[in-house]
């Protein structure tokens, strides 16, 4: 038998290594320092993030702190360390369910490290990604995500000079000293437009969210590769831009159907616009599959809960989180160096009922 329940101020009874124990003392430094064989002002390193620790031993020392459930006192650790244990995470529409689950993910790593996230939506109140980017460095976090559009010259050069450490989400930031976590966009939409053609869609138009925005541009590309490589019979039945939102979707149909021409299937650069574009097809009387194919992108919970069931591309969300955090803490904790590094994460097609042949 083995295991510990405890709680931070508690009289405890621990099996370790089959001995009964009695502790009542709150789990400290030291105890974290046992187990994970090191010093106590190693530990401290790790937790302070203001002297270079070896990956490995910083790997030993997390596991010691989450084994623990050790909780370091936060006001004393940023006295000593002078920052603030607070990471940012900026995103451009918190009502987007994909973004929560980015911030879960950032969550159970930054957790056990000892840190806070602080979610930023750059739509509210603020309305614009550069007054709150200048709204969170002014707290001086200690590391920002960007997972925004729309940086500016002057926010790029704001970053520059700033104390956070930086990653960006999906983009680059040219010119800063930023790692970059994404996945593979361009090969996501590729493979629904590939889908699509193996169904028998030979008319196929995209709906994209803000046109200046990294996802609208890469899935676009992803989704003119396939069309070129599709052969003669396949066509581009036309692209618009909107918003990475339902209205968005809505508003896309009703500027494709404008345009006039045929039109069997509709890539949607995420799938909130799906949800739209099928519900706006819908109150015309438009059948989704049999008239129009609808595909979306990111694989939120309601694409399998619509009807019909939402074909997409699973976007790992939660572990784009995790490598985001994990990125911050390395740059944190001094192990790294100062070239940028970008981590790709694969995703995956899921084919449901929004994309099956015609019957």
């Amino acid at each position: 038998m083995s295991g510990c329940w405890s709680h931070i101020f508690r009289k405890t009874l621990c099996v370790i290594g089959g001995t009964v124990t009695d502790r009542t003392a709150r789990t400290g430094i030291v105890d974290v320092a046992r187990r994970a064989g090191v010093s106590v002002s190693t530990v401290s390193q790790v937790l302070g993030g203001n002297r270079p620790v070896s990956a490995a031993t910083r790997a030993r020392v997390l596991a010691a702190i989450e084994e623990l459930d050790y909780r370091p006192h936060p006001g004393a650790r940023s006295m000593r360390s002078q920052t603030t244990e607070t990471v940012a995470l900026i995103v451009p529409d918190i009502t987007n369910p994909f973004y929560p689950l980015v911030a879960a993910g950032m969550q159970d790593v930054l957790m056990p490290a000892g840190y806070m996230l602080s979610i930023i939506d750059a739509t509210v109140p603020i309305r614009n990604v550069s007054d709150a980017l200048r709204h969170t460095l002014a707290r001086r976090v200690d590391g920002v995500v960007i997972a925004s559009y729309g940086l500016s010259a002057a926010d790029e050069k704001l970053l520059a000079t700033s104390d956070a450490r930086v990653v960006a989400l999906g983009r680059d930031l040219r010119g800063l000293e930023a790692d970059t976590v994404e996945s593979d966009d361009i090969g996501g939409i590729r493979s629904i437009v590939d889908h699509l053609i193996e169904q028998g869609r030979r008319r196929i138009a995209f709906i994209g969210g803000e046109e200046d925005a990294d996802p609208s541009q890469l899935r676009l590309t992803g989704y003119a590769d396939a069309i070129a490589g599709g052969g003669a019979s396949v066509e581009a039945a036309g692209q618009v831009f909107t918003a990475f939102t339902r209205e968005g979707g809505m508003r896309g149909v009703e500027l494709l159907l404008e345009r006039g021409g045929d039109i069997d299937a509709i890539v949607c650069a995420n799938d909130l616009i799906a949800i739209g574009a099928m519900q706006s097809l819908a109150e015309r009387g438009i059948d989704v599959p049999g008239t129009i194919a609808v595909t979306g992108y990111d694989d939120i919970e309601a694409a399998s809960l619509i009807s019909p069931t939402l074909t997409t591309v699973d976007n790992p969300a939660r572990e784009i989180g995790r490598a985001c955090a994990r990125l911050l803490l390395e740059r944190l904790s001094g192990t790294v160096g100062d070239t940028n590094r970008r981590v790709t994460l694969s995703n995956r097609l899921i084919v449901r009922q929004s994309s099956t042949a015609r019957p």
